[in-house]
């Protein structure tokens, strides 16, 4: 049986939020908690499903694996401000210490395998109605197990 990909989600944008220090939207801009549904000020990030990729298990193992693959845009008013906050969402997701994750991604009902960057785009700006932004893109791929 595959991984569920909605418990890697929320995880890993818990992860996200936790290590960063700013909020962190699932799919869409983060919202105040409490406000009714304002905005978070600026520098934030967004967290994206991307598509997965799928390996059969070997024949004496029961589980499935899954590698989810994910992009996440750290969003700020200047170029050094989505500079720091990639580096924290770097650190977060894929830093290790003594050859150990720095940080738990503890998923329910599934044992991460794997994480990877696989992308790292730097800083573009951009100039909307709301004014100057920038953005930051960064991918990962969480590569799981059936528990």
């Amino acid at each position: 049986m595959t991984p569920a990909r909605l418990p890697v989600t929320r995880a890993l944008g818990a992860l996200v939020e936790r290590t960063t220090g700013r909020p962190c939207g699932v799919g869409e801009l983060p919202r105040v908690a409490g406000s009714g549904g304002e905005p978070a000020c600026a520098p934030y990030t967004i967290l994206d499903s991307l598509p997965a990729e799928f390996g059969g298990p070997p024949l004496w193992d029961w589980s499935a694996d899954a590698a989810w693959s994910y992009q996440i845009t750290s969003v700020g008013e200047r170029g050094d401000q989505v500079e720091w906050l990639a580096d924290r969402v770097r650190a977060g997701v894929v830093g290790r210490t003594d050859g150990e994750w720095s940080h738990d991604l503890h998923i329910p009902d599934a044992r991460v395998m794997d994480r990877e960057l696989t992308y790292d785009a730097g800083g573009e700006p951009s100039v909307s109605a709301a004014g100057a932004i920038v953005s930051y893109v960064q991918r990962v791929t969480i590569t799981v197990t059936s528990a």
